[in-house]
């Protein structure tokens, strides 16, 4: 009796699929999260084990109906996959609170499989990072975030990550050390962008960020209070500063300098009414100390923080001369744009071109 067509043809696809070299498979693979990547593996018999060797590792507790369904399901992964297969990205996503224990069993199965690009979601309470905990030499790219309804996860005073290049960090509290000072990125050599958002020092203390390496900065405190109020910059360098929030100080210390910077982006996060009165000279000042930018992005109401400064038109402003792009914010119930306060921005380099952003 000969077999039907659709049988014949099913066969024929699987056979094509067993013949994909691994690496192929792998690759298809890793568009999936864990869980559809183990369902996946049905269709092929040489399928079977597949997901037990895939480099990438995304867990996710969207695709579970039950928190405990998924905290089991990640336990099974981390005992079953092959100890001996490296690991080149792990993303970890768990809505709600993760047990402190579980999630230190992720980080040190993750470190120990020589993970390089590491991201983890969740919130969780009572979790301390010890600087001998954080230790990996294959680590490119780290992104945590611990959102715990406020409340800010410890981050170490510094960190064993010799081959680190990304560092994004959310909701996260430093400590100073015992000098006195809170550096947490100088032993980073190879540094490239750090972002860091909704994080804060406690008591009021300045962050310093210094790195010798890093490029890129973005730092995001659109809090009402400023949390991360004081920071100071040592970033020979750097080339684009992205700020979103109130400034209260001077960017660097007085032996540094910012001169390498070329593209900066100032959100001035909340108007005029409910930001400190100096605001405005602290603003004057940081773009001052950024007088090579040559491309320069700010908000409607950072401008009209900059018109607060007595007697603006008659200050002299020596910087920006090699500005050759200002890009102003500004949604459509914004009022108009202050041009006498752009002209001032623009006013050594005036062939500058100004585009408005929605």
């Amino acid at each position: 009796m000969k077999r039907g067509t659709h049988g014949h043809n099913r066969e024929k696809n699987e056979d094509r699929l067993s013949d994909l070299p691994d690496g192929v498979l792998h690759h298809i693979l890793s568009f999936s999260d864990a869980k559809q990547a183990v369902q996946s593996c049905i269709l092929s018999k040489r399928w079977k084990n597949l997901w037990k060797t895939l480099p990438t590792l995304k867990l996710t507790s969207r695709q579970f109906t039950t928190r405990r369904a998924f905290t089991k399901f990640v336990s099974h992964i981390l005992s079953h996959r092959d100890a001996s297969t490296s690991l080149y990205t792990f993303d970890f996503h768990r809505a709600g609170f993760i047990a402190p224990q579980l999630l230190k069993r992720i980080l040190k199965y993750a470190f120990s499989h020589n993970v390089q690009q590491l991201q983890i979601n969740t919130s969780c309470r009572d979790l301390i990072f010890l600087p001998s905990f954080v230790s990996c030499h294959t680590l490119t790219s780290l992104n945590l975030c611990f959102n715990l309804y406020g409340v800010r996860t410890v981050f170490p005073n510094s960190l064993n990550l010799p081959a680190l290049t990304n560092l994004c960090l959310q909701y996260f509290i430093f400590y100073v050390n015992d000098d006195g000072h809170v550096d947490p990125f100088s032993t980073l050599n190879r540094l490239n962008s750090l972002n860091i958002y909704h994080c804060m020092v406690r008591g009021n203390q300045t962050l310093c960020i210094s790195n010798a390496t890093l490029a890129d900065l973005k730092i995001n405190d659109d809090s009402y209070d400023g949390r991360m109020k004081f920071f100071e910059l040592s970033t020979p360098s750097l080339c684009t500063f992205v700020y979103c929030g109130t400034p209260y100080q001077k960017l660097c210390g007085n032996l540094s300098n910012l001169s390498s910077v070329k593209h900066v982006e100032i959100i001035v996060a909340y108007c005029c009414n409910y930001i400190p009165k100096n605001t405005s000279l602290v603003l004057l000042n940081w773009l001052i100390e950024l007088p090579n930018a040559e491309s320069l992005t700010i908000s409607l109401n950072t401008l009209k923080v900059l018109s607060l400064v007595p007697d603006l038109l008659k200050v002299e402003f020596p910087s920006l001369y090699c500005l050759k792009s200002l890009k102003v914010v500004k949604d459509p119930s914004s009022a108009s744009i202050p041009e006498e306060i752009v002209n001032f921005l623009i006013q050594n380099a005036p062939s500058a071109k100004v585009d408005t952003l929605p």
